[in-house]
Formats: structure tokens, C-alpha cells, sequence
């Protein structure tokens, strides 16, 4: 009886098995009819017996259970259906070591989802809603530039900025402080102080640092030709007078300065606006137990107001080639090693430039910041002409500066700060009081978005000065200029046409690199490149100049797309770049000679694209040898948008792995191999390593190399889904394979950074609507910035009301 019993079970589960679709017999019974879900189709069949294999109630996979997951009703766990959705265009489900169905139906389960998704917001989008947004550090820079033509470093007055989602501009971060609310305060006061000049300023001092990175051989912009190292920077001098310079020196901590290595004394050049105004000669022999220490200060030298160049840099004394390795040392004033060990360079390095006064102060020359506030110039004394001008002026500024037409209720309490500055010291006082007031003001401040008279509970379109601000600070970075405001003001941003005639004016002015150097900087992760330091004695050739020429390659390449409205997928594919003499020699690129940029193509198909940027291979490594696993990480979050998890507590870092064994040392790869030996990395690292393994012929700096440890590097490798990598050339093409997961991620990000708010499952049907009219477009730049500039999201928010409630149920209340 028992053994009819079995029987007649394997009878009935063959014929279960050989009524699935083709293909699957090979496949156990699913979880999911324990629940009474039956598969009888392809995508349910696959959720059914493949995916809940590991997302069921029991294993919880990734924190979620797929056993009563419909896909008919896959819009009705949306959510969920994303998180689906996103790993399988990127081929990352089933994992590796799971058998996987034929990839023709794993792509018909990502599309079924995704109809049933994108259908069921067809006529009913969610365009999300966000919170004030605040100006900040880049922002406020562009803003101030904008309005008074002051270039000013906002990292004097504001702290950093909290980074989500890859940006600094989103909305809910952007906390507020006494200390933030404190340093928007000091700055309005300081910068109208500086835009309008003080004649009755006080001295004080400011001091400039020089990288301890910075390469000492070289050429600094903006120092004069035949001068090396030292440094350049636009200080805003707030009036005419007297201003003392005073240059530091890096030193040892005991001993000469650097008398003992070097036969001849130096000279330093102060130059200002390019002009030589001081020759100082630097004693050889100098002491820090001098009194003075190691610097020197110049003779009081006289400047007008408004911004100048000082440069400060040490003259040419000899020809040849120069050992300049102090630059990337961890140095410290208790660091015996300075000066005395491999590595140091025998030539005096600047530390910091300090600029001190003024004294003797003689009031304040025209500037073009001053001619550009003071439009009118009334008679002193004419009170009715000075009101009448200073209305004018604060009518002007402060509707460029709150970035719509403004009215008696925003004018007047300008006005009256205006004669309560202007009563006590004159009229350029009274104006400087007001322009102070509209720096301080919330409306120049936060990017307000009121909803049109009562629209407080849905969705509605946002107005058009709003919506003009909107495109500004997407495209530019800053503030919209007057044909903007006037398309807003005249209906020019009514429908879709106009708003293109707007965008495509604005993506052909120079303004528009703020999509390099503000979004793509932060979507590739450039800022990543200020915190890797590689080792000075494994890579002496590197140094700060030629790390900025790394980040400025890939901003002018993004730059160059957009500005020709190529191909997205030129990022990966470009067989030219951008360099400079520099950046040409680290490559070993010839013929190219000076500091500016220039377009050149590549003599071999090696390199290509970002994929081969120094910026991107030095920013994932660490200081004394290349990371795979950061490098793979960078290629799953950047450009697939599928981050891999954590790694599991109590894991040793790959660092804790032994660097040598029997009598040699161990390439990165081996040391990876060792360390994912452990069943709780391999899971991971199998996902991760092949990615980052593929780019281990680019060395810590991006330079090229065949060997690692005295041996040949060793590219190969398998992804994910089992496809062969051996190089870089077949991981660009087993990405391009994923152009739909490369474009979305895309989209993605330039949603998050247009929109000032991280990008949630309910704006993927958007996200996949701009991606196919892209497809359409050649997948041109215009298509993706064009797509969110018109999209829902873009054009629309949504009420108050909606955002309480959503906040209520996420809070289960």
C-alpha cells in the first residue's frame, strides 16, 4: 500500500511538472501552492518555483517573502514589484549558483511587471512632493555670482552639506541649525561688505593653505610664466589701503629649514592681477626657532578694492629635473622624517599664504561689483532722489535675488533698512543695509514652491516662476536669468514646446556645465577622488595638479556629450578623451604639450570611456594598492543602481588577510581569493570581485600596467549570469549588453538631482517612460533631460495633506 502510495504521488507531480510551460520540468514543485496560488503562466511560474527558493517566510531573503506574490496584481505591491523589476534587467536574479531560467523568460517576468505597473498609473501619476529646498554651499557661490558678480567661497560661512541619494541638493537633509541659520547671516553681512567696499573697515587677516598634495615642480595657474609651485587664489579686498603678505614655509621639526640640502637661497614672487609687487628673498638657513619661524612678511603694499589675483610663487633658480616626493607624505610637525627621508624633495615648498589689513585705509575705488548695485548715483543731500534711486536699486536686486517680481510687501522693509543705514552714514551705507537684508531674507534663501490657491490636497502643476527656477537650477546650477523669468511671466512655459525651446537655449550656454560638473561629478562619485592619497613611495608621480586634471577629464567628457548631445552610452564607449600635458603623460599618451585641455583619441581600443579615467580608478582604490571590490561596488551602485548588501558582521576586512606567504608577496588577487574563501563573503564577492578584477591592468593611479607583485595581472573572470570577462573591453560590452539598466539608473539619478528628492518605486513608470522615448532618440542626453524636464514629477507636486498621510501610515499610526 506504501509503495502505491508513492506511486501514485511521483504520477501525480510528473504531470504537474509536464504541464508548466516548456522548459521547466526542471524546476521542484512551487512553495506557493501550499497558499493555494497556482502558476499558469510563464512570469508566475517563475516567482513561484524559482524565487521563492529564497524569498519565502522562512529564509527572508532581502527582507522579503514572494510566496503570495501575484504578478496580475503586481501594481498593487508596487514596491515590490521594483525591487523585482530592477534586479532582473540587470541579470542579477536568480543569484549566481542558482539554476536560471532561459533569460527570454526572465525577461518576459520584468516586462510583465512592469505593464502591470506602469498601466495602473497611466492617468493617475504620483509626481511625489518634497519639502523647501535651501541654497547650498555651490548653490549660494553661483547665487552670489549671479546677483553681484563676487566670486566668494561658501565653505567660509556654511558647513558641509549632508550627501543622499549621491547629491547634496536633497531636500529632506537639508536640516536646519542655529549654526546654519547663523552662518547665512554672517555671510549677507560680510558679502554686501565686499560687494559695496568699507572705508571704515577694520584690519584683518585671511589665510590661504597650500595642499600638502600640491606638486612643487610644476607650473601653478594663474602664477606667472617661469615661477614653480607656490600658489594663486581671488581675494576680495574690501578697500583701498595698505596690506601686508605673509608666506609660511614647510619645515623640519628640528634642524635648518632646508639650507642642508639645497646650495642656493630662493626668491618668491608676490604678484598681483600678474604684476610683480614684491621680490622676497627666503634665507636658506632659516630656522623655526627664529623668531619670526619659518615665513616671511612683505612691506606694506597698496591695493584698490575688489577682487585680485595674488599669486605667490618661487622663482626658477635652475634647469633639470627636480625629486619633488614631499607633496603626497603624511606629514606632521612631530615628523622626525621630514627632510631626511627617501622622498623628500631638496626644494622649499610654501605652506599657506596669509593676507593681513588693510591699513592706512583711503576709501574705496570703483569696482564692477559696485557698478553693477549702484545703478543710479544721486547728489548727496537730495533726499527725494536718494530714496527714489535706492528704491530702484532694491526693486531690481531683490526680484533678481528672490527670483521672481516682487512687490510693496517685499520692498519696503528693504527700504526700511535702507534709512536706518542710510541715516546714520549716507546713502551707500543705506544700500549696503538692504542688499544685507535681501542675502539674509528666506526668499533668497530657500526655493519656495506655493501651490496656487487652494490645490493643498493632490496633485497640481507648480506656477511658472517656480517652475523656472526649477530648470535653472537643474541645467545651471544657479538662479534663471531674465529670458527665463520672461518665458515664465508670458506663458513660454505653458506646454511641452516651450519648455524645450527654453532647455535646449539653456543647455547651449555656458552655464550648462554645471550637468559636468555639478551632477555628473556627484553621480560618478568624483568628490570620492579628495580622499584617496596614493602612497608617495609606490606612486611618487602622483600628486594634487594631477588629481584636479583627473576630475576635470571626465566632467569636459559628460560636458562634451551633453554639449553635442551624444549617445549616454558614449560614457562607456568613448575612444577619445580630455588631457593636458599632464594627465597626456600619466597616460602615456604623446604629442601633447601645455596645461590646457584638448580632446585627443586613443591609440589602442584599451582604454574607453570613464570605465579607464583616472578619476574613477583612483577614487576606488586605496592608497597602496587597487580595490576590486570597491571598483566592483562603484560599477553596481554607479552604473546599475544595484548596490550590494552590507557585508555581514564580524567579516575580516580584506586588509587582515596575510600580504605575503612562503617568501613572496601576494598579488590583489590572490589576497581576494583568500579572503572570500569564507562561505559569509563568497556570496557576495562572487557578484562583486569579477566586476572590479576586470580593471586590474590599471594600477592605484589609472596608469597602465601588466604586472602585480612581479607577476602578470590576471583579468579573467565570470559574471553574474555566467558571462566570461577577461578585460576591460568585456565588461564595457557585458554592460552595454544591460542598456535598459544603464539608461534607468541614469535617469534615475538625474531625476533625484533635477527633482531635489530621492527617487521613490512610484516614479518608475516616469523613469521608464523617459527611457524609451530615449531609446527612440538614439538615447541622445537631450532625450533623458528633455524626458524629466517634461515629466510629471518635474512639472507637478503634490499637497500637503497627501504627504501627512503617507507620513501617518509609514508611521503606522
Amino acid at each position: 500500500m506504501k509503495k502505491l502510495l508513492v506511486a501514485l504521488s511521483c504520477i501525480a507531480l510528473w504531470g504537474l511538472v509536464a504541464a508548466l510551460p516548456a522548459g521547466w520540468s526542471r524546476f521542484a514543485p512551487p512553495a506557493a501552492q501550499a497558499h493555494g496560488l497556482v502558476p499558469d503562466t510563464i512570469p508566475q511560474t517563475i516567482v513561484s518555483q524559482v524565487c521563492t527558493n529564497c524569498h519565502n517566510d522562512r529564509r527572508l531573503l532581502g527582507n522579503m517573502s514572494l510566496e503570495r506574490f501575484d504578478v496580475e496584481t503586481a501594481h498593487l505591491e508596487a514596491e515590490t514589484a521594483e525591487k523585482m523589476i530592477r534586479k532582473l534587467r540587470a541579470g542579477m536574479m536568480p543569484p549566481p549558483g542558482v539554476r536560471r531560467p532561459p533569460a527570454a523568460d526572465l525577461l518576459e517576468l520584468a516586462e510583465t511587471l512592469e505593464t502591470r505597473v506602469d498601466a495602473a498609473v497611466a492617468d493617475r501619476p504620483d509626481p511625489g512632493a518634497r519639502s523647501f529646498q535651501r541654497l547650498n554651499r555651490a548653490e549660494y557661490e553661483r547665487s552670489i555670482r549671479a546677483l553681484l558678480g563676487l566670486d566668494i567661497d561658501a565653505s567660509a560661512y556654511l558647513p558641509n552639506e549632508t550627501i543622499s541619494a549621491g547629491f547634496d541638493n536633497i531636500a529632506d537633509v537639508q536640516n536646519l541649525s542655529a549654526t546654519l541659520l547663523d552662518g547665512y547671516l554672517t555671510a549677507a553681512s560680510e558679502i554686501s561688505r565686499l560687494a559695496l567696499g568699507d572705508p571704515v573697515v577694520t584690519a584683518s587677516e585671511t589665510e590661504y593653505e597650500v595642499s600638502r598634495y600640491a606638486e612643487q615642480r610644476q607650473h601653478v595657474p594663474g602664477t606667472p610664466i617661469g615661477t614653480r609651485g607656490g600658489i594663486s587664489v581671488v581675494h576680495n579686498f574690501v578697500a583701498d589701503g595698505e596690506y601686508v603678505f605673509r608666506l609660511a614655509f614647510q619645515h623640519e621639526s628640528t634642524g635648518n629649514f632646508f639650507g642642508q640640502t639645497t646650495p642656493f637661497d630662493e626668491q618668491v614672487e608676490l604678484s598681483i592681477d600678474g604684476e610683480r609687487r614684491a621680490l622676497i628673498d627666503i634665507d636658506r638657513w632659516m630656522h623655526r626657532q627664529d623668531p619670526n619661524g619659518v615665513q616671511v612678511e612683505t612691506e606694506p603694499i597698496p591695493v584698490t578694492a575688489g577682487p585680485h589675483r595674488v599669486a605667490a610663487a618661487f622663482i626658477k633658480r635652475f634647469d633639470g629635473p627636480i625629486e619633488d616626493l614631499m607633496s603626497p607624505h603624511e606629514w606632521s610637525l612631530a615628523d622626525k622624517k621630514i627632510g631626511y627621508s627617501h622622498g623628500i624633495t631638496v626644494v622649499a615648498h610654501l605652506r599657506d599664504l596669509t593676507i593681513r589689513g588693510p591699513f592706512d585705509v583711503a576709501g574705496v575705488s570703483e569696482t564692477p561689483t559696485r557698478a553693477r548695485v549702484l545703478t543710479c548715483r544721486p547728489e548727496a543731500g537730495d533726499t527725494a532722489a536718494e530714496v527714489r534711486c535706492a528704491r530702484e536699486i532694491v526693486a531690481r536686486l531683490a526680484a533678481q535675488a528672490y527670483r521672481r517680481p516682487v512687490d510693496a510687501g517685499d520692498i519696503d522693509p528693504l527700504l526700511a533698512l535702507y534709512e536706518v543705514g542710510a541715516a546714520d552714514d549716507g546713502f551707500e551705507v543705506g544700500i549696503r543695509t538692504a542688499l544685507q537684508g535681501i542675502l539674509a531674507s528666506p526668499d533668497f534663501i530657500f526655493r519656495f514652491e506655493e501651490p496656487p490657491g487652494d490645490a493643498t490636497e493632490g496633485p497640481y502643476r507648480i506656477a511658472p516662476i517656480d517652475l523656472a527656477s526649477r530648470l535653472a537650477f537643474f541645467l545651471w546650477g544657479m538662479p534663471p536669468d531674465e529670458q527665463l523669468i520672461e518665458a515664465a511671466r508670458t506663458g513660454g512655459l505653458g506646454d511641452a514646446a516651450g519648455i524645450e525651446t527654453q532647455v535646449r537655449r539653456m543647455l547651449g550656454h555656458p552655464n550648462a556645465e554645471a550637468l559636468a560638473s555639478r551632477f555628473a561629478a556627484q553621480w560618478l562619485r568624483l568628490q570620492d577622488l579628495d580622499t584617496v592619497h596614493p602612497d608617495a613611495l609606490r606612486f611618487p608621480d602622483f600628486y594634487e595638479q594631477l588629481a584636479a586634471d583627473m576630475r576635470r577629464e571626465t566632467e569636459l567628457l559628460f560636458e562634451h556629450l551633453v554639449r553635442e548631445d551624444r549617445s549616454l552610452f558614449e560614457l562607456l564607449t568613448a575612444d577619445y578623451t580630455f588631457v593636458n600635458e599632464r594627465l597626456a603623460r600619466h597616460y602615456g599618451i604623446p604629442g601633447v604639450a601645455g596645461t590646457h585641455f584638448r580632446k585627443v583619441d586613443y591609440a589602442d581600443d584599451f582604454r574607453r570611456g570613464v570605465l579607464a579615467h583616472g578619476s574613477i580608478l583612483t577614487s576606488t582604490s586605496h592608497a597602496n594598492r587597487t580595490s576590486p571590490v570597491l571598483r566592483g561596488k562603484w560599477v553596481m551602485e554607479v552604473l546599475l543602481g544595484t548596490p550590494p548588501p552590507p557585508p555581514p558582521p564580524d567579516v575580516p576586512d580584506l586588509e587582515a588577510t596575510e600580504e605575503a606567504e612562503e617568501g613572496r608577496f601576494l598579488t590583489v588577487r590572490e589576497r581576494l581569493e583568500m579572503h572570500r574563501a569564507s562561505p559569509a563573503c563568497r556570496s557576495c564577492h562572487r557578484v562583486i570581485d569579477p566586476l572590479g578584477l576586470a580593471l586590474e591592468n590599471f594600477d592605484v593611479t589609472g596608469a597602465y600596467r601588466i604586472n602585480d607583485q612581479g607577476r602578470t595581472v590576471d583579468t579573467s573572470g565570470e559574471l553574474y549570469d555566467g558571462t566570461p570577462l577577461a578585460g576591460p573591453g568585456d565588461l564595457r560590452t557585458a554592460l552595454l549588453s544591460r542598456r535598459e539598466s544603464l539608461a534607468r539608473t541614469f535617469t534615475e539619478n538625474l531625476m533625484a538631482y533635477a527633482l531635489g528628492r530621492r527617487v521613490e518605486y512610484f516614479d518608475m513608470p516616469t523613469v521608464r517612460e523617459i527611457t524609451r522615448a530615449a531609446e527612440t532618440d538614439d538615447y541622445r542626453m537631450s532625450a533623458f533631460i528633455l524626458g524629466v524636464a517634461n515629466s510629471p514629477a518635474f512639472l507637478m507636486s503634490r499637497g500637503d495633506a497627501i504627504v501627512e498621510e503617507e507620513a501617518d501610515a509609514g508611521s503606522g499610526s
